[in-house]
């Protein structure tokens, strides 16, 4: 069975993308590496050197990683604020403490104005990192549905 080790977003600014992923969502560094390889083959980047920062939770590597790349030469953001759905990853979901992050990214004044809804008694909100990446926090009440979606798929014909 295949499992998603970690989720990637090529950063124009490394210092910027910390503070809301790590400062803002709370996430820790669990490591912050230079890597050489053939990363225009790999990636199309422009360089042979790239700058990965592997954010998560130390106690829990498991849970999920989101890696911050910087591939040393200036990128263009392609999302913005308000940007339509359109085909590709529409966005990273964090189960969090959607209260207390939010209040954190408002003293930072990241992660523009949120959207936030509520979906069968879990809060939600909307965010964008520095880089234009939408980041969806759902409350850590959605915990019992990730039960629910185990047991739906040992259902499955």
């Amino acid at each position: 069975m295949s499992v998603i080790h970690h989720s990637a977003v090529c950063v124009r600014d490394v210092d910027a993308s910390l503070r809301f992923w790590r400062d803002g969502l709370g996430f820790e560094v669990m490591m912050d590496e230079r890597f050489d390889g053939d990363w225009p083959t790999l990636l199309g980047a422009a360089s042979n050197s790239l700058r990965a920062v592997f954010l998560g939770d130390r106690a829990h590597p498991e849970s999920g990683i989101v890696e911050l790349v910087d591939l040393g030469s200036p990128i263009e953001s392609v999302a913005s604020a308000g940007a339509s759905p359109r085909p590709g990853v529409l966005l990273l979901s964090i189960m969090t403490d959607v209260d207390a992050v939010l209040g954190r990214l408002a003293e930072l004044g990241l992660g523009g104005t949120p959207q936030r809804i509520e979906v069968s008694g879990v809060g939600m909100a909307v965010v964008i990192d520095p880089d234009g990446v939408l980041v969806e926090l759902v409350d850590t009440g959605a915990t019992a549905n990730l039960g629910r979606l185990a047991r739906s798929a040992d259902i499955r014909p």
